[in-house]
Protein backbone atom coordinates (compact mmCIF):
# COMPACT_ATOMS: atom_id res chain seq x y z
CA UNK A 1 0.00 0.00 0.00
CA UNK A 2 1.93 3.28 -1.22
CA UNK A 3 2.73 5.91 1.36
CA UNK A 4 1.19 8.54 -1.11
CA UNK A 5 -2.22 7.82 -0.45
CA UNK A 6 -1.74 9.25 3.07
CA UNK A 7 -0.14 12.61 1.93
CA UNK A 8 -1.32 15.89 1.82
CA UNK A 9 -0.62 19.63 1.40
CA UNK A 10 -0.65 21.40 4.07
CA UNK A 11 -0.19 25.62 4.00
CA UNK A 12 2.24 26.04 7.05
CA UNK A 13 -0.38 28.51 8.43
CA UNK A 14 -2.66 26.57 9.50
CA UNK A 15 -0.63 24.83 11.65
CA UNK A 16 -1.95 25.96 15.31
CA UNK A 17 1.20 27.09 17.82
CA UNK A 18 -1.45 27.89 20.47
CA UNK A 19 -4.59 26.31 21.78
CA UNK A 20 -8.05 27.49 20.90
CA UNK A 21 -9.36 29.15 24.42
CA UNK A 22 -11.26 27.96 26.25
CA UNK A 23 -10.17 24.63 25.29
CA UNK A 24 -13.61 23.21 24.40
CA UNK A 25 -13.92 26.53 22.15
CA UNK A 26 -11.41 24.71 19.09
CA UNK A 27 -13.60 23.77 16.78
CA UNK A 28 -15.43 19.80 16.16
CA UNK A 29 -15.91 18.37 12.37
CA UNK A 30 -18.34 15.41 12.93
CA UNK A 31 -17.92 12.58 10.62
CA UNK A 32 -20.76 10.10 10.84
CA UNK A 33 -21.29 6.56 9.61
CA UNK A 34 -23.49 8.19 6.05
CA UNK A 35 -19.90 10.23 5.25
CA UNK A 36 -21.70 13.47 6.10
CA UNK A 37 -19.88 16.10 7.20
CA UNK A 38 -20.63 18.62 9.93
CA UNK A 39 -19.05 21.23 11.92
CA UNK A 40 -19.83 22.15 15.40
CA UNK A 41 -17.60 23.03 18.44
CA UNK A 42 -16.01 21.29 21.06
CA UNK A 43 -18.54 22.20 23.84
CA UNK A 44 -21.42 20.73 21.85
CA UNK A 45 -20.10 17.35 22.71
CA UNK A 46 -22.26 16.54 25.60
CA UNK A 47 -25.16 17.22 23.49
CA UNK A 48 -23.38 14.46 20.51
CA UNK A 49 -23.31 11.91 23.24
CA UNK A 50 -26.07 9.27 24.71
CA UNK A 51 -26.18 9.02 28.99
CA UNK A 52 -25.70 5.24 27.86
CA UNK A 53 -22.08 6.27 26.24
CA UNK A 54 -18.93 5.89 27.80
CA UNK A 55 -15.82 8.17 26.56
CA UNK A 56 -12.16 6.27 26.95
CA UNK A 57 -9.41 9.10 28.31
CA UNK A 58 -5.92 8.53 28.53
CA UNK A 59 -4.73 10.18 31.68
CA UNK A 60 -1.16 10.13 30.73
CA UNK A 61 0.65 12.78 32.06
CA UNK A 62 3.61 14.26 29.90
CA UNK A 63 6.83 14.46 31.81
CA UNK A 64 9.14 17.40 31.17
CA UNK A 65 11.91 15.71 29.13
CA UNK A 66 13.52 18.78 27.22
CA UNK A 67 16.93 19.68 27.82
CA UNK A 68 19.54 21.22 26.26
CA UNK A 69 23.40 20.18 27.84
CA UNK A 70 26.55 20.04 27.30
CA UNK A 71 28.94 16.63 26.00
CA UNK A 72 31.80 16.37 27.25
CA UNK A 73 34.86 13.89 25.94
CA UNK A 74 38.50 14.57 26.53
CA UNK A 75 38.08 17.38 27.80
CA UNK A 76 36.15 19.14 25.41
CA UNK A 77 32.57 20.10 25.13
CA UNK A 78 29.47 20.70 22.71
CA UNK A 79 25.72 21.71 22.60
CA UNK A 80 23.61 18.61 22.62
CA UNK A 81 19.42 18.71 22.78
CA UNK A 82 17.85 16.06 24.22
CA UNK A 83 14.68 14.26 25.03
CA UNK A 84 14.62 12.04 27.57
CA UNK A 85 11.54 8.54 26.75
CA UNK A 86 11.69 6.60 29.42
CA UNK A 87 13.49 4.31 31.70
CA UNK A 88 14.57 1.30 31.47
CA UNK A 89 13.99 -1.79 33.97
CA UNK A 90 17.70 -1.96 34.64
CA UNK A 91 17.62 1.87 35.87
CA UNK A 92 19.19 3.16 32.84
CA UNK A 93 17.90 5.92 30.15
CA UNK A 94 16.85 6.21 26.87
CA UNK A 95 17.08 9.76 24.85
CA UNK A 96 16.39 11.12 21.87
CA UNK A 97 19.38 13.22 20.96
CA UNK A 98 19.65 15.70 18.68
CA UNK A 99 22.34 15.26 16.96
CA UNK A 100 22.70 11.83 17.95
CA UNK A 101 25.96 11.05 15.82
CA UNK A 102 27.95 13.23 17.69
CA UNK A 103 27.45 11.32 20.36
CA UNK A 104 29.77 8.07 21.80
CA UNK A 105 30.02 5.31 24.13
CA UNK A 106 32.06 7.26 27.46
CA UNK A 107 30.73 10.54 26.42
CA UNK A 108 29.71 12.30 29.46
CA UNK A 109 26.92 14.49 29.53
CA UNK A 110 26.09 17.57 31.84
CA UNK A 111 22.56 18.20 32.91
CA UNK A 112 23.62 20.90 35.70
CA UNK A 113 26.17 22.06 37.07
CA UNK A 114 24.20 23.44 39.70
CA UNK A 115 23.29 20.19 40.84
CA UNK A 116 25.66 18.09 39.53
CA UNK A 117 24.08 16.11 37.55
CA UNK A 118 25.55 13.77 34.52
CA UNK A 119 25.07 10.71 32.82
CA UNK A 120 27.29 8.46 30.70
CA UNK A 121 26.80 6.95 27.32
CA UNK A 122 26.00 3.87 27.90
CA UNK A 123 24.86 2.01 24.24
CA UNK A 124 22.21 2.63 21.57
CA UNK A 125 18.98 1.19 20.35
CA UNK A 126 17.70 1.95 17.10
CA UNK A 127 17.21 6.06 16.47
CA UNK A 128 17.43 6.24 20.68
CA UNK A 129 20.74 6.31 22.97
CA UNK A 130 21.17 4.52 26.19
CA UNK A 131 22.67 6.75 29.06
CA UNK A 132 22.96 6.03 32.70
CA UNK A 133 23.13 8.92 35.42
CA UNK A 134 25.64 9.32 37.83
CA UNK A 135 24.03 10.03 40.63
CA UNK A 136 21.88 8.39 43.40
CA UNK A 137 18.92 9.96 43.47
CA UNK A 138 15.28 10.40 42.59
CA UNK A 139 15.81 11.33 38.71
CA UNK A 140 12.30 11.69 37.88
CA UNK A 141 11.74 14.27 40.18
CA UNK A 142 14.76 16.18 39.06
CA UNK A 143 13.73 15.64 35.54
CA UNK A 144 10.41 16.63 36.31
CA UNK A 145 11.59 19.83 38.30
CA UNK A 146 14.57 20.88 35.60
CA UNK A 147 13.28 19.82 32.02
CA UNK A 148 10.89 21.67 29.76
CA UNK A 149 7.75 20.08 27.82
CA UNK A 150 9.11 18.12 24.60
CA UNK A 151 6.38 20.29 22.09
CA UNK A 152 6.52 18.95 18.67
CA UNK A 153 8.91 19.93 16.23
CA UNK A 154 6.38 21.43 13.79
CA UNK A 155 5.66 23.85 16.23
CA UNK A 156 9.45 24.81 18.05
CA UNK A 157 10.10 25.48 14.51
CA UNK A 158 7.76 28.39 14.51
CA UNK A 159 8.33 29.48 17.68
CA UNK A 160 10.05 28.89 21.35
CA UNK A 161 8.75 27.30 24.28
CA UNK A 162 6.61 29.02 26.39
CA UNK A 163 5.73 28.50 29.99
CA UNK A 164 2.17 28.58 30.21
CA UNK A 165 3.11 25.58 27.28
CA UNK A 166 3.12 23.45 31.13
CA UNK A 167 -0.45 23.66 31.52
CA UNK A 168 -1.58 23.98 27.85
CA UNK A 169 0.37 20.60 26.86
CA UNK A 170 -0.91 18.95 29.68
CA UNK A 171 -4.80 17.57 29.75
CA UNK A 172 -7.15 18.75 32.60
CA UNK A 173 -6.91 14.81 33.29
CA UNK A 174 -3.39 13.94 33.44
CA UNK A 175 -2.16 12.01 36.42
CA UNK A 176 0.46 9.05 35.64
CA UNK A 177 3.84 10.34 34.26
CA UNK A 178 5.40 9.27 31.65
CA UNK A 179 4.56 10.44 28.18
CA UNK A 180 7.23 11.78 25.81
CA UNK A 181 4.07 13.92 24.30
CA UNK A 182 0.67 14.84 25.05
CA UNK A 183 -2.62 12.74 23.96
CA UNK A 184 -3.55 15.81 22.44
CA UNK A 185 -6.78 15.18 21.44
CA UNK A 186 -7.86 15.05 24.74
CA UNK A 187 -6.53 18.75 25.60
CA UNK A 188 -9.89 19.89 24.24
CA UNK A 189 -11.46 19.10 27.28
CA UNK A 190 -12.09 21.59 30.36
CA UNK A 191 -13.12 20.38 33.46
CA UNK A 192 -16.41 22.05 33.18
CA UNK A 193 -17.13 20.35 30.00
CA UNK A 194 -16.01 16.96 31.71
CA UNK A 195 -18.59 17.58 34.52
CA UNK A 196 -21.44 18.57 31.73
CA UNK A 197 -20.77 15.15 30.21
CA UNK A 198 -21.02 13.48 33.92
CA UNK A 199 -24.25 15.38 34.33
CA UNK A 200 -25.76 13.87 31.39
CA UNK A 201 -24.96 10.52 32.92
CA UNK A 202 -22.32 9.72 30.21
CA UNK A 203 -19.06 7.62 32.05
CA UNK A 204 -15.12 8.04 31.95
CA UNK A 205 -13.46 5.40 31.71
CA UNK A 206 -9.46 5.84 32.23
CA UNK A 207 -6.22 4.17 30.61
CA UNK A 208 -3.21 4.60 30.62
CA UNK A 209 -0.86 5.24 27.05
CA UNK A 210 2.33 6.46 27.96
CA UNK A 211 3.24 8.16 24.51
CA UNK A 212 6.32 7.57 22.99
CA UNK A 213 8.97 9.91 20.40
CA UNK A 214 7.67 7.67 17.93
CA UNK A 215 4.29 9.14 17.38
CA UNK A 216 6.39 12.53 15.80
CA UNK A 217 8.52 9.76 13.53
CA UNK A 218 7.34 9.72 10.09
CA UNK A 219 6.54 6.88 7.72
CA UNK A 220 9.87 6.57 5.68
CA UNK A 221 9.19 3.37 3.34
CA UNK A 222 7.68 3.56 -0.03
CA UNK A 223 4.79 0.86 1.31
CA UNK A 224 3.10 1.91 4.77
CA UNK A 225 3.63 -2.41 4.89
CA UNK A 226 7.14 -2.11 5.52
CA UNK A 227 7.28 0.35 8.47
CA UNK A 228 8.14 -0.55 11.93
CA UNK A 229 5.62 0.61 14.30
CA UNK A 230 7.22 1.97 17.70
CA UNK A 231 6.05 0.21 20.84
CA UNK A 232 4.20 2.10 24.03
CA UNK A 233 3.78 0.91 27.19
CA UNK A 234 -0.18 0.88 28.55
CA UNK A 235 -2.37 0.00 30.76
CA UNK A 236 -6.31 -1.12 30.67
CA UNK A 237 -7.36 -2.46 33.91
CA UNK A 238 -10.10 -4.59 35.11
CA UNK A 239 -12.72 -1.82 36.10
CA UNK A 240 -12.29 -0.47 32.99
CA UNK A 241 -12.61 -3.54 31.01
CA UNK A 242 -15.39 -4.18 33.22
CA UNK A 243 -17.07 -0.40 32.32
CA UNK A 244 -16.45 -0.81 28.55
CA UNK A 245 -18.42 -4.93 29.01
CA UNK A 246 -21.55 -3.14 30.50
CA UNK A 247 -21.57 -0.09 28.42
CA UNK A 248 -21.64 -2.79 25.10
CA UNK A 249 -24.09 -4.95 26.58
CA UNK A 250 -26.72 -1.71 27.44
CA UNK A 251 -26.26 -0.73 23.75
CA UNK A 252 -24.11 2.43 24.64
CA UNK A 253 -21.50 3.53 22.24
CA UNK A 254 -17.68 3.69 23.42
CA UNK A 255 -15.99 6.79 22.39
CA UNK A 256 -12.23 6.41 22.37
CA UNK A 257 -10.18 9.99 22.96
CA UNK A 258 -7.50 9.96 20.63
CA UNK A 259 -5.36 7.63 18.65
CA UNK A 260 -3.87 6.55 21.71
CA UNK A 261 -6.84 5.06 23.85
CA UNK A 262 -8.04 3.62 20.45
CA UNK A 263 -4.76 1.92 20.11
CA UNK A 264 -5.10 0.08 23.72
CA UNK A 265 -8.74 -0.64 23.27
CA UNK A 266 -7.65 -2.83 19.93
CA UNK A 267 -5.15 -4.26 22.06
CA UNK A 268 -7.38 -5.59 24.92
CA UNK A 269 -10.48 -6.51 22.71
CA UNK A 270 -10.82 -9.94 21.76
CA UNK A 271 -12.43 -10.70 18.54
CA UNK A 272 -15.78 -11.01 19.67
CA UNK A 273 -15.52 -7.17 21.06
CA UNK A 274 -15.09 -8.40 24.98
CA UNK A 275 -12.34 -6.25 26.55
CA UNK A 276 -10.17 -7.97 29.37
CA UNK A 277 -7.61 -6.12 31.13
CA UNK A 278 -4.12 -5.04 29.47
CA UNK A 279 -0.60 -4.24 30.42
CA UNK A 280 2.20 -4.10 29.32
CA UNK A 281 3.88 -2.73 25.53
CA UNK A 282 1.61 -2.86 22.40
CA UNK A 283 3.23 -2.45 19.10
CA UNK A 284 -0.28 -2.91 17.16
CA UNK A 285 -0.20 -1.04 13.67
CA UNK A 286 -3.60 -0.31 12.79
CA UNK A 287 -3.76 0.43 9.43
CA UNK A 288 -6.55 -0.12 6.30
CA UNK A 289 -7.99 -3.74 6.19
CA UNK A 290 -7.63 -3.85 10.35
CA UNK A 291 -10.82 -5.24 11.45
CA UNK A 292 -11.95 -2.66 14.51
CA UNK A 293 -13.79 -4.15 17.54
CA UNK A 294 -13.48 -1.68 20.47
CA UNK A 295 -14.93 1.73 19.45
CA UNK A 296 -17.85 3.16 18.07
CA UNK A 297 -16.29 5.97 17.61
CA UNK A 298 -13.24 8.04 17.89
CA UNK A 299 -12.57 11.70 18.85
CA UNK A 300 -8.61 12.91 17.39
CA UNK A 301 -7.21 16.00 16.10
CA UNK A 302 -5.88 16.45 12.63
CA UNK A 303 -2.48 14.46 12.22
CA UNK A 304 0.73 15.04 10.02
CA UNK A 305 0.74 13.52 6.22
CA UNK A 306 2.81 10.47 5.76
CA UNK A 307 1.97 9.78 10.00
CA UNK A 308 1.20 6.20 11.44
CA UNK A 309 -1.90 8.55 12.67
CA UNK A 310 -3.58 9.75 10.21
CA UNK A 311 -3.28 6.19 8.61
CA UNK A 312 -4.64 4.70 11.58
CA UNK A 313 -7.66 7.47 11.17
CA UNK A 314 -7.96 6.34 7.40
CA UNK A 315 -8.06 2.68 8.44
CA UNK A 316 -11.01 3.88 10.76
CA UNK A 317 -13.15 5.69 8.11
CA UNK A 318 -11.65 4.87 4.50
CA UNK A 319 -8.84 6.19 3.00
CA UNK A 320 -10.61 8.57 0.16
CA UNK A 321 -13.33 9.92 3.16
CA UNK A 322 -10.51 10.61 4.98
CA UNK A 323 -9.04 12.88 2.49
CA UNK A 324 -12.13 14.60 1.52
CA UNK A 325 -12.56 15.58 4.97
CA UNK A 326 -8.87 17.03 5.13
CA UNK A 327 -9.91 18.99 2.47
CA UNK A 328 -12.92 20.05 4.08
CA UNK A 329 -10.90 21.32 7.25
CA UNK A 330 -8.89 23.30 4.97
CA UNK A 331 -11.28 25.12 3.17
CA UNK A 332 -12.93 25.62 6.47
CA UNK A 333 -10.35 27.05 8.37
CA UNK A 334 -9.43 23.97 10.89
CA UNK A 335 -6.48 24.35 12.60
CA UNK A 336 -4.19 21.35 12.22
CA UNK A 337 -1.77 19.23 14.89
CA UNK A 338 -1.27 19.18 18.45
CA UNK A 339 -3.07 22.55 19.37
CA UNK A 340 -5.48 22.33 16.48
CA UNK A 341 -8.77 21.39 15.93
CA UNK A 342 -10.53 18.06 16.49
CA UNK A 343 -13.23 15.77 14.58
CA UNK A 344 -15.51 13.10 15.83
CA UNK A 345 -15.59 10.10 13.29
CA UNK A 346 -18.19 7.26 13.53
CA UNK A 347 -16.55 4.17 12.25
CA UNK A 348 -17.98 0.62 11.32
CA UNK A 349 -17.25 -2.09 13.68
CA UNK A 350 -16.75 -5.48 12.47
CA UNK A 351 -18.84 -6.81 15.80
Amino acid sequence: MEIGLFDFQLDKSKIALVPANPRDHSKLMILDSSRKITHKYFYDLPDLLSPKDVIVINDTKVIPTYFEIKRWRKGNTSNIRLNIIRQLDDGDWVILAKPKKRLKITDKLIFSDKDHVSADVVGFEDEHVKIRFNQNMDMMAWIESNGKLPLPPYITAQRELRDEDKESYQTVYAEHAGSAAAPTAGLHFTKKLLDSIQAKGIRICNVILHVGSGTFSPIKTDNILDHKIHSEWCHLDSQAANLLNQTRAAGGNIIAVGTTSMRILESAVDGTGKFSEYKGETDIYIKPGHKFRAADAMITNFHLPKSSLFVLVCAYYGIDDMQKAYVSAMENNYRFYSYGDACLIYGDLSV
